[in-house]
């Protein structure tokens, strides 16, 4: 028999519902007492919240979603998160596991017009194959060997779309293009990737090739690779640090990412642990840079008219990735 139950937490109320024979599903909806304090909220506003949005507490959410929903034997992998105020200061940070935790930390920080970004596939519409806006990352970052993994409907990973339905409930919106964007009346939630951030964003410095603090290097051994992908992540830690970003970025201000300037260990899970937060302020910081520069410095990947592009979804949504861009990575006019 399934087995059920639920829970509530700052106001959202989780219904869980498991199966012996398959991995559990996890349904949240937005409980009265936060209905109605969304309502206040973007009828009046509080001092709380007006602070949060003016930068004093939280404007800015990133999630690097682990993409896995995992199975009644596997925890999911971590996602790791981070907040980042109007002026770039980290005001929360750390890591969950499963969508239904994700969404929790999420619904305790939301502003009236928070914006949130999300490293994972949110809006998948295509049955089989590669959407538009992931072949588009390799069209125009492949120079820098930049590459998006593919997913369709058939895709096990799908915690991307899960997230975006539990969001949808809390009132959150989804958003695919600078000027929606730009007009939001409520929190608003849009897919990133790092690595393009990383690459698009001139000020990072890198000009020739994504920088390798991920994967290890399969042409060297081992121990090499190790070493190679631990300085490279310092050295992008380091450029984070002390780079004078427009909008600004203080990885000191939160003890977590403060301790990302410690020198990265070779051991392969704690660089993991490590490489999650670090995505998540990177997801946040591109929230920060898309509403700072709009259009003038990022691209919608997937939306560009007169191209392919996958059909809407069934709320009307199109399947898109928001990426800075430079201009020689913009499609010629």
């Amino acid at each position: 028999m399934p087995r059920s139950g639920h829970s509530t937490r700052d106001g959202l109320e989780i219904r869980t519902s498991r199966s012996p024979s398959g991995p559990g599903t996890v349904s949240v909806v937005a409980g009265v007492a936060m209905q109605r304090n969304l309502l206040r909220r973007r009828q009046h506003g509080t001092d709380r919240d007006r602070t949060r949005q003016d930068g004093a507490v939280t404007a800015y959410l990133g999630v690097d979603l682990a993409w896995g929903l995992g199975t009644e034997r596997r925890a999911p992998n971590e996602t790791g998160l981070a907040a980042l105020d109007g002026d770039g200061r980290v005001t929360d940070a750390g890591w969950a596991r499963g969508v239904d935790d994700v969404t929790a930390w999420i619904a305790g920080r939301l502003g009236p017009r928070t914006l949130i970004a999300v490293d994972a596939s949110l809006v998948v519409t295509n049955p089989t194959g590669i959407r538009a806006s992931e072949r588009q990352v390799g069209q125009r970052y492949g120079r820098w060997k930049v590459a998006a993994n593919p997913t369709n409907l058939a895709s096990a990973a799908s915690a991307g779309a899960r997230l975006l339905d539990r969001l949808t409930a809390l009132g959150v919106t989804y958003v695919s293009d600078t000027a929606a964007m730009h007009a939001r009346t409520a929190p608003a939630v849009f897919e990133c990737y790092p690595y393009t951030t990383l690459v698009g964003v001139e000020e990072f410095g890198y000009d020739d090739e994504r920088p390798r603090y991920k994967r290890l290097a399969t042409s060297v051994p081992p121990t090499v690779a190790r070493q190679r992908r631990a300085e490279a992540f310092d050295e992008l830690v380091r450029r984070m640090r002390t780079t004078a970003f427009d909008p600004p970025l203080d990885l000191d201000a939160h003890p977590l990412t403060r301790d990302l300037r410690d020198p990265s260990v070779l051991h392969g899970p704690t660089h993991k642990h490590r490489e999650d937060l670090l995505d998540g302020v990177l997801c946040a910081w591109t929230a920060s840079f898309w509403e700072r520069h709009g259009d003038e410095r990022v691209q919608v990947l997937g939306g560009d008219p007169g191209l392919p592009s996958d059909p809407l979804d069934a709320q009307g949504r199109l399947p898109a990735l928001v990426a800075p861009a430079r201009r020689s990575q913009r499609p010629a006019r």
